[in-house]
């Protein structure tokens, strides 16, 4: 009993100290948009590529990957993190263009989605 005590009260510090690791365990509900800047390189380095299921987001680490769900229809993919954003306020992810379009708001350009950490 003591020893599990023990376990939450440092889980407990942990995730109060540390906010990175509090938001990235829980689901996040927010705007998403998509973008394409082909070719140039993104914050993690490598190359914008918009036909791959990568996504930009401001906390997680690149290469955690994240489940997205679109609120408006029920569509549900998989991205990498591999860029830093979305840098509007109200939004909590940024998708390649092809994400955008699995998820079915590409012509829209923005939709209302949940995240959440998957590996």
């Amino acid at each position: 009993m003591r020893m599990l005590i023990s376990l939450f009260s440092l889980v407990f510090i942990a995730s109060y100290f540390n906010p990175v690791v509090a938001s990235q365990a829980a689901k996040q509900c927010g705007g998403a948009s998509w973008y394409n800047f082909a070719g140039r390189k993104t914050a993690s380095g490598e190359r914008m590529n918009p036909n791959a299921m990568t996504a930009a987001h401001r906390k997680f680490r690149f290469g955690t990957k994240v489940r997205v769900t679109n609120r408006r229809n029920g569509r549900s993919i998989i991205v990498r993190i591999n860029d830093r954003g979305p840098f509007i306020r109200e939004r909590v992810i940024d998708l390649s263009k092809a994400a955008a379009g699995r998820l079915g708001y590409l012509r829209r350009g923005h939709t209302s989605v949940c995240i959440q950490k998957v590996g």
